[in-house]
């Protein structure tokens, strides 16, 4: 059976970082994508991408709706390998500091922190409050790994699809997925014969 991930979007902004882990997990084909996402979320793809949500929902294996706190990601019975948010709100990283899950994604991401699963939070926003900062020490003291969507140069992207596909990459090397979405880094080229 192949391991579990589960996957939660929320309304913040760039959901089309969501959109892109979801394909390329699906070409991959490593796990069993778990999607949640929040009411705002719903909203937040419709503006930013011009897709309807059912489009984002088709890209998972198993989509699960947010009201229903019954579902199988609520338990940790229910084995995954862990649980990416992406993107993630500021509202989404307070309940989730704060153990406050007033819906299904909130939960998940719980069940995570209380099973000691990965549990990896692509947080959206900026400039960031002392609040934000302070929900972000909170929940990587509870075991959480903060990811927020920098984009890196060194592998000299050409198009944002590169750049989402090493933000990507990066979070699925928090779940040990072997992928090869980016050029890894491999030393500064030296001149021959040049010191060392």
């Amino acid at each position: 059976m192949r391991d579990r991930l589960v996957v939660g979007v929320t309304g913040a902004s760039a959901p089309h970082l969501a959109i892109h882990l979801l394909t390329s997990l699906r070409q991959i084909d490593a796990v069993e994508t778990h999607l949640v996402m929040s009411r705002a979320a719903h909203r937040t793809v419709e503006l930013e991408t011009g897709l309807r949500p059912a489009d984002v929902a088709a890209l998972a294996d198993v989509c699960h709706q947010r009201g229903d706190i019954a579902d199988s990601i609520a338990s940790g019975s229910f084995r995954t390998a862990g649980m990416v948010v992406v993107p993630c709100s500021m509202k989404t990283l307070a309940g989730i500091a704060h153990g406050y899950s007033d819906d299904l994604l909130t939960r998940a991401a719980d069940v995570c922190l209380k099973e000691r699963r990965r549990l990896v939070l692509v947080t959206r926003e900026t400039p960031l409050s002392l609040v934000h900062l302070r929900n972000m020490t909170a929940v990587t003291e509870a075991g959480a790994v903060v990811l927020p969507p920098v984009p890196a140069f060194y592998h000299q992207p050409e198009s944002v699809d590169d750049l989402l596909a090493h933000l990507t990459g990066k979070v699925l090397d928090q779940f040990g997925i072997d992928h090869d979405l980016f050029p890894r880094w491999q030393g500064a080229r030296r001149e021959p014969g040049a010191a060392r």
